[in-house]
This record gives C-alpha cells, structure tokens and sequence, in this order.
C-alpha cells in the first residue's frame, strides 16, 4: 500500500462557518468547496480537514450520519504560549485555558462555530515511546 495523502472528514452542521474559523485563526487554505464540503489544507499539517454538511445524501457509511461530537483536532506547535497570546489577541474564545499535564503535553483548546474543539499542543518533554 502506497498513502498519497490523508484526510479527516467532520460532520458539521455549518461546514463553511468551521472552514472559516480554520482559515481565519489556525492558517488553513481552502483547497476545494461544493455545496455542503469544503476541504482545507496547510502544507505543514500532514493531512487535510474536510468539514461536510450533516444530513448529505452522498454521505455513506449511513450509521456514520450525525455530528463531530467526542473529537477534537490536535496541533502539534512549537512556541503554545505564543499561539495562545495570539489566538487571545484574535478574540477567540479558549475553552479549556493553557495547562501543562504531568507528562509534559502543555495545551490549550478553543471551539469552531459548530462545536469542533482545536487543541494546540506542544511538548514540554518528550513523550516515552
């Protein structure tokens, strides 16, 4: 098996509202857009995010229908206090303020307009293999 590329697909009910939220604070591009999908990328990502309307017709598996709930998106970054004073200054509102956990994962945790939780991480130490 050669993989040329990978995807996340979330199921949301307003798919350009969280295609604007990526865009507009976390550097996404648009890549392709259609009634009810839009797919955006960032060429450090690894994979694009691909925010589908709840409810398409196309959408299969059927029993997958519904929304993006008990997910989040994680983003591995380099300087967090630095993406948390900027996503601050931007006026998004952060759900879960910046901690670090025990084990050295320091993050913190913002929400699109659809509910999506984006978690920003960085390493404080590097995580036992």
């Amino acid at each position: 098996m050669n993989i040329t590329a990978s995807a996340i697909s979330l199921n949301v009910a307003d798919p350009t509202a969280s295609a604007a939220f990526l865009k507009d604070h976390y550097g996404f591009s648009e890549e392709m857009a259609a009634d009810g999908f839009v797919s955006l990328s960032r060429p450090d990502a690894g994979f694009n995010v691909i925010f589908l309307r709840t409810g398409l017709e196309t959408f299969k598996p059927e029993s997958a229908k519904g929304h993006a709930d008990g997910l989040l998106l994680a983003f591995v970054v380099d300087d967090i206090d630095a993406e948390y004073e900027r996503i601050q200054a931007e006026g998004v509102a952060i759900t879960t303020p910046i901690e670090t956990e025990p084990w050295g994962e320091r993050y913190f945790q913002t929400a699109d307009p659809n509910g999506v939780v984006i978690q920003l991480v960085q390493w404080m130490i590097e995580p036992e293999a």
